[in-house]
């Protein structure tokens, strides 16, 4: 019993994924879990509060109060009762609610009144969740500091397929545990990640730079915090964060930038995972001003940045663990081992840019996993979310050399 002694809030909105909140509830009272559930007024459509009631051993809560018995819900208390506030389902309409401060029903009042931490799970159609709007409130509310567990890959309720289904109860139930955690498979354990791009300025209004969205890196990175890990995040700029507000984020631009952020690091660490698309070259020199269009063509001198898994390499200690990346498009297998071996790693993670559905800006990715001592591993197209957990399956197997 994993949560045994822990207070879980449960709220449920208006979603057709609604009746997954009783498997949930299920899952968290036989955990040991101690759940009170809050409905919004359009849950009610979808789920019944006597089967909540019945599951959670709990009165659920819908109304700010009975009018039969005149008695008053005090959100107050509910938000101060809780030791998580998990919303599973949580509709756009929610979302859009906790993101801007709307008051209008006793689930909302909840929200704002808990101190405790709060995790959301969106359920939506695929174009909804990839609308701006609710796009920009979901990193409102990652602002706020709540963890958003993403919708998952599926059939949808409209028949089509893709993001936007409600993460499996049993899904939310491991980052519910992790969440309470202290002795996750990486505790005690200090992790630097790096991810995203780097820019290289040609003059202050354009530099070089590649596509890379750190959504990999991200993955990863809430995966080691999920997980008990003391996760050092070294974020190039524009790339996604992750959601976990344990998460050290050190934001970068330049591949400098990146050297000396992670190399401050480095010697305290016990893992490292190279994740960012680090540009090979640099400006020679950089123009104070803005270049004027002028002639017919400019050439550029560039000069060879910081190889920074390279370097950090060869400073690495007997007790680290050093993971590489490997994009490549032509001898795959034979670059990504060469890289292996010069670069100092216990493992490299090869994307492919001829792979479908793997690369840049893509929720989904294609890896193979080579390691020092020659073992492989070659996944399918999964989620980024599901890679990440497959690449720390492979760290967590690798020996460590003391």
């Amino acid at each position: 019993m994993q949560l045994k002694g822990k207070r879980i809030l449960l709220g449920v909105t208006g979603s057709i994924a609604a009746y997954k909140s009783a498997i949930l509830v299920r899952l968290l009272v036989k955990e040991g879990a101690e759940v009170q559930v809050v409905m919004s007024t359009s849950a009610l459509d979808f789920i019944t509060p006597l089967t909540l009631a019945t599951l959670s051993k709990n009165a659920v809560h819908h109304q700010f109060h009975d009018p039969k018995s005149g008695k008053w819900t005090n959100h107050v208390e509910l938000g101060l009762w809780a030791d998580l506030f998990l919303i599973a389902p949580i509709s756009a309409n929610t979302i859009s609610k906790f993101a801007n401060g709307i008051c209008d029903n006793l689930l909302s009042a909840t929200y704002l009144s808990s101190r405790c931490p709060v995790m959301i799970a969106p359920a939506m159609d695929l174009d909804m969740y990839q609308h701006p709007s609710v796009k920009s409130n979901l990193e409102k509310l990652l602002s706020f500091g709540n963890l958003i567990l993403d919708a998952e890959d599926g059939e949808l309720a409209s028949g089509l397929s893709g993001f936007g289904r409600l993460m499996e109860p049993e899904h939310i139930l491991e980052h519910v545990i992790g969440h309470f955690s202290k002795n996750g498979i990486f505790a005690g354990k200090k992790i630097l990640i790096t991810s995203g791009p780097t820019q290289e300025a040609i003059d202050p209004v354009r530099f070089i730079s590649n596509h890379s969205s750190g959504k990999m890196g991200a993955a990863i990175a809430d995966a080691f915090a999920d997980k008990g890990g003391e996760v050092y995040l070294v974020l190039g700029v524009g790339a996604k964060k992750p959601s976990n507000p344990n998460i050290k984020i050190y934001p970068v631009k330049s591949a400098r930038d990146m050297y000396q952020s992670a190399s401050n690091l480095h010697s305290q660490m016990d893992i490292c995972v190279f994740a960012a698309a680090v540009a090979d070259y640099a400006p020679k020199d950089i123009a104070s001003e803005k270049i004027k269009k002028e002639g017919e063509g400019m050439t550029l001198d560039l000069v060879k940045n910081v190889d920074i898994a390279l370097s950090l390499g060869k400073l690495k200690k007997p007790h680290q663990i050093h993971i590489g990346f490997a994009l490549e498009t032509e001898n795959e297998e034979f670059n990504a081992k060469a890289k292996l071996t010069k670069k100092n790693f216990d493992m490299i993670v090869l994307n492919s840019m001829k792979d479908t559905g793997a690369g840049f800006q893509l929720d989904t990715n294609k890896v193979s996993l080579f390691f020092e001592d020659g073992r492989s591993l070659i996944s399918n197209v999964l989620p980024k979310k599901q890679i990440a957990e497959l690449i720390l399956e492979g760290i967590k197997n690798i020996p460590v050399k003391i």
